[in-house]
């Protein structure tokens, strides 16, 4: 299509150079006739010279003619390679755009995959805390059987005798053991004690200690490893966490309430199963602690009151904030000198674009002004370049004129 364009192209100008010349040829045919009409007495010699000097004229005016057709021919093909390039560069974002549809398409498969990563972990834990759980009651069974067979050991004759009765006192026992080696082995700065047999209380109490070891309050945990759940237990857990002085009572059962699926408040104790007990006493204990230190931070206030006072209103202060206020001023400056040298480059780029404009007009004009409107030279879309031209020799007619002797620097 630009070949077809091309070859239309140069036999339009072919045409328009044949139509040129045959006017010109007549316009000296008419001339010659009114020379000789005017000088028949001239000497020949005198009018071969003045033909000639006339084809040359004509010579002259067709080599400019050609000439400008050539400057025409050079920039319809700045053109066409110019669009070849813009077409260049379509199909190169169009890649782009493809390669980014594929990114997109991989991201969503990597969260698919993450999303099914997630599902498996939550799976995993689930079996895990199954798996815990059967753990622990592994653990009660080995407790029981070893505190079992301790006890077989000392006492074969008290536990014929009280065989019939059944195991459920040694299994508690054996619970207890193992709540009490597993509140030391999880907080090894606490101080666990075990409760006396035939003495009043709960089984044992945890006197929770901080990291600077100040006992911040206790909390007493009674075992229960009954087939059945009995409400009095809590009444008479409350009334032994009074007597010992303890913040908070825990009641570690196999069997749960009815109204309870997992571990929570009954009647103000804390009701649990023992593969629950380490997480619930972590949580207690870390509210303990805290409770602790908001009371002894109010202790002595009104002095920090008065030393924090006079800290703000000594020298110290008032040069750490003036040292502050010099910073930020000095980064103010900063910023503002950064944005007027913006400014002034953004100026100086909107004179050169305005000079660059203008010329173009000029080559344009004149262009136009030799070959007609044949050839789009506008450097914007259309319509755009004329009201732009329009503005910048607006604004130049309306600004002052400089004296002849005047001496502009290079900015103005």
């Amino acid at each position: 299509m630009e070949s077809a364009v091309f070859e239309e192209y140069k036999k339009e100008l072919r045409a328009q150079m044949i139509l040129y010349k045959k006017q010109k040829e007549e316009e000296v045919t008419r001339k010659e006739k009114e020379w000789k009409e005017l000088q028949q007495k001239r000497e020949e010699e005198l009018q071969q010279k003045l033909q000639e000097d006339i084809r040359k004229t004509v010579i002259a005016d067709f080599e400019n003619k050609l000439s400008l057709l050539e400057q025409n021919n050079r920039d319809n093909e700045e053109k066409v390679r110019q669009a070849r390039l813009k077409e260049l560069e379509f199909l190169q974002k169009e890649q782009a755009l493809k390669n980014r549809e594929a990114e997109m398409e991989i991201e969503v498969q990597k969260q698919l995959q993450r999303e099914r990563e997630k599902l498996a972990d939550d799976i995993r834990k689930i079996e895990e805390q199954k798996t815990a759980t059967r753990e622990s009651e592994y653990q009660l069974k080995v407790k029981e059987l070893e505190r079992q067979l301790d006890v077989q050991k000392r006492l074969a004759e008290e536990m014929r005798r009280k065989a019939d009765q059944g195991s459920m006192k040694l299994q508690g026992e054996a619970q207890e053991l193992a709540l009490m080696e597993m509140l030391s082995a999880s907080f090894p700065f606490d101080e666990i004690n075990e409760v006396g047999v035939g003495v009043r209380g709960a089984d044992c109490i945890q006197t929770v200690r901080n990291n600077f070891g100040q006992e911040c309050g206790k909390i007493i945990y009674e075992s229960k490893r009954t087939n059945a759940f009995v409400n009095e237990w809590t009444e008479k857990l409350k009334a032994d966490m009074r007597s010992q002085g303890a913040e908070i009572a825990v009641l570690v059962t196999r069997v749960m309430p009815k109204d309870m699926e997992c571990f929570g408040v009954k009647d103000g104790v804390w009701v649990c199963s023992f593969s629950e007990v380490k997480a619930l006493t972590t949580v207690l204990r870390d509210g303990i602690i805290k409770v602790f230190n908001a009371a002894k931070s109010q202790e002595n206030k009104g002095d920090k009151m008065h030393l924090l006072y006079d800290y703000l209103t000594s020298n110290e202060f008032a040069e750490q904030w003036k040292a502050i206020r010099e910073g930020f001023m000095g980064m103010k400056l900063s910023i503002q000198r950064e944005r007027d040298a913006m400014e002034k480059l953004w100026k100086a780029r909107e004179k050169q674009l305005e000079k660059v404009l203008l010329n173009a007009a000029h080559v344009r004009g004149s262009i136009e002004g030799i070959s007609g409107n044949a050839v789009d030279l506008n450097l914007l879309e259309s319509g755009e370049e004329d009201d732009n031209i329009d503005n910048i020799l607006e604004s130049l007619n309306s600004q002052p004129r400089p004296a002849p002797n005047a001496q502009t620097s290079d900015n103005e």
